[in-house]
């Protein structure tokens, strides 16, 4: 039909024609007879159809290598995945302490939060009992609840849990050295030298209770300065717990105008809030990937750095003018120390001196004051009970003989107020951790060699089978008949050879400091601010920034 067409249709037909024709088969067209010249490649074409091929070989060539490479990368991430949970898996032996499902690589890391991440904890204790285990990336970790597993932990077998765990961010910044964070041998050497020099500087003795009263007369002329409006107690106070261990370390006192220190204390705050940010919780779980990664984690590490120039600073001082025969201070016998260990055969160095010095200053410093400012909150927030420490302050003391330690057993109520604080205040409200040296059973449970143990004080001070008013702020609770009561179920300093070893010091200022206070001002919330029992989380709990007014009580 399509020839008949042709024939009859003239020029523009047999164009219409050959088109038409195009799908046949060459041999078909061929025999046909039908416009074969039209159906060839042109020249330009022919030339085209390498390239085009090769373009599509090189299409198809990527398409491949993609889909290789995309197979590569799941088959890497499912190995991944599978060798993470058979390596959590694998190691948990059978008794185990049960605990909520972990996800690969971060373990309960988002369980927890950053905001209030014990308070929490407390959901997990009620759903899986006293020992809840956890993992932080993939550091086993296990939750200890109640007094009496919380003493088999931290006294009847102690021996399983002296050493401390360290994280990348404290290996960072003190490696193994120092005294908090220290294990083994090198703990027993600085725990004891520390003891040893701390005595012969004046701890428990009445030089420095002398020392600690001198303090409070600072303190209280500072705030005098303040004519009764409203301020921020939060350096002042610092300031003045600070000089107490800065008299023992250092050898000497700063005036609370000194910038230089002011500036190191706020240095002291910032690492102490800092150190519980969420990068910095990262780059203890990714520490080969967030040490190129900007960062607070960053900001850390230079603000210990400026910390650790400061006490470099300091024993370059006392190397300058230093006399072994006569020791002023903690750097004077520690040089010395240094000096007899030329061998290297112990863990006195320089190095070691630096990361001491600093975990003396931080613990004498920041859990003293933050304890300090709590008390002068919850006073502030609770004025009968106040008033109530002043009756029986003025009735003892009076307003002019200046309070001594003697005076404690005198003060029942103020000693009880004090216990309160520390209960309420919960500045370190799972301890500091700890980890296990040898396999151990608790409770029947296994907890192997390396876990990370913390211990839960914070349940354990707001457990209602312990306290009549657990959430309310109530020194009845450290009180019978009248008199001062001691519970067992309180434990701020821990238990055991790794309790605070600043214990004693830390009573002495808690009671000097605040008696003083309490003898001289009434503190008060100012008029335009509502005062609040929020707190802010770092290593320790703090109150959320406020003022206070002090006003003098008249004589």
């Amino acid at each position: 039909m399509l020839l008949e067409a042709g024939r009859g249709s003239g020029r523009g037909t047999t164009k219409w024609k050959c088109a038409a024709t195009a799908g046949l088969g060459w041999e078909a067209s061929r025999s046909a007879g039908i416009c074969l010249d039209s159906l060839a490649p042109t020249a330009d074409e022919q030339a085209g159809i390498p390239g085009m091929l090769s373009a599509l070989g090189s299409l198809a060539a990527a398409l491949w290598a993609g889909f290789h490479l995309l197979s590569l990368l799941l088959g890497a991430v499912a190995f991944l995945f599978i060798a993470d949970f058979l390596k959590r898996n694998l190691r948990r032996p059978r008794n185990y302490p049960p605990g909520p499902p972990r996800l690969p690589f971060f373990g309960n890391f988002f369980q927890l939060g950053f905001k209030q991440p014990h308070v929490q904890l407390q959901q997990l204790v009620k759903k899986y009992g006293n020992l809840v285990s956890l993992e932080i990336g993939d550091q086993p970790l296990v939750i200890v609840t109640g007094l009496p597993l919380i003493k088999e932990v931290l006294v009847h077998q102690e021996q399983n849990f002296m050493n401390r765990p360290m994280t990348p961010i404290r290996e960072y910044t003190f490696k193994k050295d120092g005294l908090i964070m220290s294990s083994g041998q090198t703990w027993k050497e600085q725990r004891r030298f520390a003891l040893s020099t701390l005595r012969n500087f004046g701890l428990g003795k009445k030089s420095l209770e002398e020392c600690i009263q001198e303090e409070a007369y600072h303190l209280t002329e500072a705030i005098k300065e303040e004519k009764g409006q409203a301020f921020d107690p939060h350096f002042k106070i610092n300031n003045a717990v600070s000089n107490i261990i800065c008299s023992i370390t250092f050898g000497e006192r700063f005036e609370y105008q000194d910038s230089q220190f002011q500036e190191l204390l706020k240095l002291l705050d910032e690492v102490t809030y800092i150190e519980a940010s969420m990068q910095c919780q990262l780059y203890n779980l990714f520490p080969w990937i967030m040490k190129f990664l900007p960062g607070s984690h960053q900001t850390l590490f230079r603000k210990w750095e400026k910390l650790k120039l400061f006490v470099s600073r300091m024993i370059e001082e006392h190397n300058r003018d230093w006399n072994p025969a006569e020791p002023r201070d903690f750097i004077d016998a520690y040089l010395k120390e240094i000096e007899k260990n030329s061998a290297g055969t112990t863990s006195f160095h320089e190095e070691t001196l630096i990361c001491s010095m600093l975990d003396l200053f931080f613990a004498g410093t920041e859990t003293t004051s933050t304890t300090l400012r709590w008390a002068l909150l919850y006073l502030a927030v609770n004025p009968e009970i106040q008033e109530k420490v002043q009756a029986e302050i003025d009735r003892v003391i009076g307003h002019l003989q200046q309070p001594s330690t003697a005076d404690r057993e005198h003060l029942p109520y103020i000693n009880a107020v004090i216990h309160e604080v520390q209960r309420m205040g919960n500045i370190i409200p799972l301890n500091v951790s700890r980890e296990v040296v040898t396999d151990t059973t608790v409770a029947g449970y296994c907890l192997p060699k390396g876990t990370t143990i913390l211990t839960n004080l914070t349940a354990l001070h707001r457990d209602p089978a312990e306290w009549a008013t657990p959430d309310t702020f109530n020194p009845e609770h450290f009180l019978e008949n009248g008199q001062f009561k001691k519970r067992e179920s309180f434990l701020p300093f821990s238990a055991g050879k790794r309790v605070c070893l600043g214990e004693q010091l830390a009573r002495s200022e808690l009671f000097l400091f605040l008696t003083s206070l309490m003898q001289k001002f009434t503190f008060r919330p100012p008029n335009d601010e509502k005062l609040s029992l929020e707190f802010r989380m770092g290593l320790t709990i703090s109150p959320v920034k406020h003022h206070l007014c002090a006003i003098p009580r008249g004589r």
